[in-house]
């Protein structure tokens, strides 16, 4: 399905002030060594959810607040519609997900470099989940 124009401009509105809103969220929180951005924000045809993918450093954190994002959803919601007042009429649900991209490319820049081939023993690298 094609995004349309609109899709488009509200994914972008919401993708950087749930950047800032976030970024200073876990700021607040005393949370030191954990970076996190917003690396997609899809919204629905209908503009009532926006799927929100987040890449967190060190990924051995990421499911943790992931699950912590969506538990505060309504805060962050909260917030954002806020920051988007005069832009949006009604702010879209926010539904948090997991970003595993980089570290899906770094297992496979991995598998390449060393002795296994991935190509010839597709085993190697496990498979991914789609969302």
């Amino acid at each position: 399905m094609i995004e349309s124009n609109r899709q488009k401009k509200i994914a972008g509105v919401l993708q950087n002030d749930l950047a800032t809103v976030l970024q200073s969220m876990l700021r607040d929180s005393g949370q030191l060594g954990i970076i996190i951005s917003v690396s997609k924000v899809k919204v629905t045809v209908d503009l009532s959810i926006a799927k929100v993918y987040v890449s967190v450093f060190p990924a051995d954190k990421a499911v943790n607040v992931t699950n912590e994002l969506n538990e505060f959803k309504s805060k962050i919601k909260h917030q954002i519609a806020q920051l988007t007042k005069h832009q949006l009429r009604k702010m879209p649900d926010l539904q948090f997900f997991n970003d595993d991209s980089l570290e899906y490319i770094e297992s496979i820049e991995k598998a390449v470099k060393g002795t296994e081939n991935p190509i010839e023993n597709p085993d190697i690298l496990p498979k991914r989940k789609k969302s």
